[in-house]
């Protein structure tokens, strides 16, 4: 029985888990989240210094939390998995010091874990899904598809050109007056709203490359609300429902490439896996969208639970599980540097121009 301790402090959830795994099955022991969203609200987005300070003020005693939740102590945990990028420099830092200095005292391993690989392989855990899968990683600073064929073995097809679609979320949001965070409130205002009112652009739809693009979405968003200025509540309605139709046609348009490669490359799948993952996952449209087009190519679409769709510390420490039972923990863990930008694949070629940042973190 291996049990892990996780921490994640990469944006604006101090978070702590422990996961146990008997060798036949995994147990979520406990995970707890601590949300900033109340210190962070009255920005419309995560202020970083705010954010690093939260951290270091909460993240013992939500360590000491998850501990008593699972019932285990320190001594009994056989490792120490943190997220040490990418993410913001502050809250990596609180986060990767710590587990550095509980790992020393407590003689246990540290795991440094690339944020990315926690959404990557969240799927096992919950699904017990094998390799090979293909992964959409949507979150407030990454989208991207991701052939994933093991632990340490990712392969990124698709990136975004220029802004994430969490962000274009939480910009939309913001400008039309909704609370922070966007992704959710967009969602809301969009059960009430006419998704056919304005016809915004799909963009990049029918290009051959599989990568995505939303900044134009946004720039039409912005002229919409503009020209109706002032916007009524059914104005902001219609343009969320506007919205987020053209961002379920623009993901189903963009993904099917990546299925049709993906079963050109894996012919002997008889229904193999896509995997929606990251804070946006839980939009219901966009996995309702998802679940269509899976239908259709003969995929199956994995989505994990709600809770571990945001950022939390389950999956820094399932990802743990998997590097120390694949033999990947690093002899010298404890030296490690935290990593603002860390490309889960490191061979694939960054995008340049304005897509450079979202492609290389």
């Amino acid at each position: 029985m291996t049990r892990i301790l996780g921490i994640e402090t990469s944006c604006d959830e101090t978070a702590a888990a422990v996961i146990e795994d008997a060798g036949d099955a995994a147990k979520i022991l406990s995970n707890v989240v601590l949300s900033q969203i109340e210190e962070h609200a009255a920005f419309g987005g995560v202020v970083p210094e705010i954010a690093a300070r939260a951290h270091v003020e909460a993240l013992d005693g939500v360590i000491e939390a998850a501990l008593a939740e699972a019932g285990v102590t320190l001594d009994t945990v056989d490792a120490v998995a943190a997220t040490a990028g990418p993410g913001l420099i502050g809250g990596l830092i609180v986060g990767l010091t710590t587990a550095k200095a509980l790992a020393a005292a407590a003689g246990k391993p540290l795991i440094p874990i690339n944020h990315l690989e926690g959404h990557a392989l969240t799927a096992r855990l919950t699904d017990g899904l094998e390799f090979p899968y293909l992964l959409l990683l949507v979150s407030g600073g990454h989208t991207q598809i991701v052939h994933v064929a093991g632990v340490d073995r990712y392969a990124r097809w698709a990136s975004t050109i220029d802004d994430a679609l969490g962000e274009a979320f939480d910009k939309t949001a913001k400008l039309l007056g909704l609370p922070y965070p966007g992704g959710p409130s967009v969602e809301k205002a969009a059960s009430t709203g006419n998704p056919r009112r304005f016809s915004f652009p799909r963009p990049l739809k029918g290009e051959a490359r599989p990568d995505f693009s939303f900044s134009g979405l946004k720039t039409a968003v912005r002229r919409a609300a503009t020209e109706l200025s002032p916007l009524s509540d059914q104005d902001v309605a219609d343009i969320c429902a506007s919205f987020q139709r053209a961002v379920t046609e623009t993901l189903s348009d963009r993904v099917v490439r990546s299925l049709e490669r993906f079963r050109s490359e894996h012919p002997d799948l008889d229904t193999p896996a896509l995997v929606v993952a990251g804070g946006v996952a839980a939009n219901q449209a966009i996995r309702a969208a998802l679940e269509e087009l899976c239908r259709e190519h003969g995929f199956r679409l994995v989505a994990p639970p709600i809770k571990l769709c945001g950022d939390n510390a389950a999956m820094i420490a399932w990802a743990g599980m998997e590097r120390l039972k694949a033999g990947l923990a690093e002899d010298d863990a404890l030296s490690f540097a935290p990593r603002p930008r860390w490309p889960l694949d490191s061979s694939s070629a960054p995008l340049f121009g304005a897509g450079k940042r979202g492609a290389k973190a």
